[in-house]
C-alpha cells in the first residue's frame, strides 16, 4: 500500500484519498489512515515552492546567513521589508464568539475601509522591532523608515539590514542619504527569497495572531490596534532562531534541482 500511495495515482485522480485507498487496497478507511500516519503522508496535501534565477543567489545566501549565524561585533542585524497593502475590513454582521462544541464564525463577506503599509524592521539578536504605519509604498516612506532606525538605535552601533530587491530601496536618493550614514550597510536577498528574510516570519505572527481574525471599521483604527499588537510584542520579544548553515540551504536545493526536468537552474 505505501509503494501504490508514492507511485501511483487512482484513475484520473490526481492523488489518493482513505476511501479510494481503501477500496483498492481491500482494507478499511480507518487502517488506511493509521498507516499514512505511521509514515508520515498526507496525499491530499500539497507545498509551493519557487526557485530563485538570481545570478548571484549562492553569494547572497551565504552574506545574509552569514549575518544570522555570526553577527558582526558592534552591530546591530535588522531584517526589514514592508507589509504592503493591510486592508481595514470590517465584516457585514458581527464576530460570533467561540462556544463549546462551536468555533468562532464570521461572515464570508466584508466592506473594505482603505489601506496602509507597515515598515518593520526586526532585530534578529532580541525579537524586538521598530514598526511605522504609512499609507504610501515609496521610496520617500522607506527614507523616512531609514530615518526613524537612524534615530532609535544607539549611534555607536553599525546597522546591517536584510532587504528584498523592491525598487524603493534602491532609488538614487536612497543611496545618497546611505553615502551621508556610512553606519548602514544593505544586504540583499537573492530575488524571490523572502524566506529567507527573517521579518516575513514576524509578519507571519502578526497575521496569524492579530490580522486574520480582527475587523476595522477605519484605517486609523486598523493602525491603532496593530500598534498596541507591537508594543505588547515589544514588551517580551522573542528572537527567531536561524539553524541552517549556507551549506545545508544550497545543498538542499541542488538536490531539488536534480529531481527537475527543466529546471533551467
Amino acid at each position: 500500500m505505501i509503494t501504490t500511495t508514492l507511485e501511483d495515482t487512482p484513475g484520473r485522480d490526481t492523488h489518493w484519498s482513505t476511501r479510494s485507498m481503501a477500496r483498492a487496497a481491500g482494507m478499511s478507511q480507518s487502517s488506511v489512515s493509521r498507516i499514512w500516519r505511521a509514515f508520515g503522508l498526507k496525499p491530499h496535501a500539497v507545498e509551493t515552492w519557487k526557485l530563485s534565477t538570481d545570478p548571484l543567489f549562492v553569494d547572497k545566501v551565504r552574506d545574509v546567513v552569514g549575518l544570522y549565524l555570526a553577527p558582526p561585533e558592534g552591530a546591530l542585524v535588522l531584517a526589514v521589508d514592508e507589509k504592503s497593502q493591510m486592508q481595514a475590513i470590517d465584516r457585514t454582521a458581527p464576530i460570533l464568539p467561540i462556544l463549546p462544541t462551536t468555533p468562532a464564525r464570521m461572515t464570508h463577506d466584508y466592506v473594505r475601509h482603505g489601506t496602509t503599509s507597515l515598515f518593520a524592521a526586526f532585530d534578529i539578536d532580541s525579537g524586538s522591532v521598530i514598526a511605522h504605519h504609512y499609507r504610501r509604498h515609496r521610496h520617500q516612506e522607506f527614507l523616512r523608515f531609514l530615518k526613524l532606525i537612524d534615530d532609535a538605535v544607539p549611534k555607536d552601533l553599525d546597522l546591517h539590514l536584510v532587504l528584498d530587491n523592491y525598487a524603493t530601496h534602491k532609488t538614487p536618493t536612497v543611496k545618497q542619504w546611505l553615502l551621508r550614514h556610512p553606519r548602514f550597510h544593505l544586504h540583499f536577498t537573492p530575488t524571490s527569497s523572502s524566506w529567507l528574510n527573517l521579518v516575513e516570519r514576524w509578519f507571519a505572527e502578526l497575521t496569524t495572531r492579530k490580522l486574520r481574525r480582527s475587523a476595522h471599521r477605519s484605517v486609523v483604527a486598523l493602525e491603532a490596534d496593530v500598534r498596541r499588537w507591537i508594543n505588547e510584542w515589544n514588551a517580551d520579544p522573542k528572537p527567531f532562531v536561524w539553524t541552517k548553515t549556507a551549506d545545508q540551504i544550497l545543498d538542499t536545493l541542488a538536490t531539488y534541482c536534480t529531481r527537475i526536468n527543466d529546471s533551467r537552474h
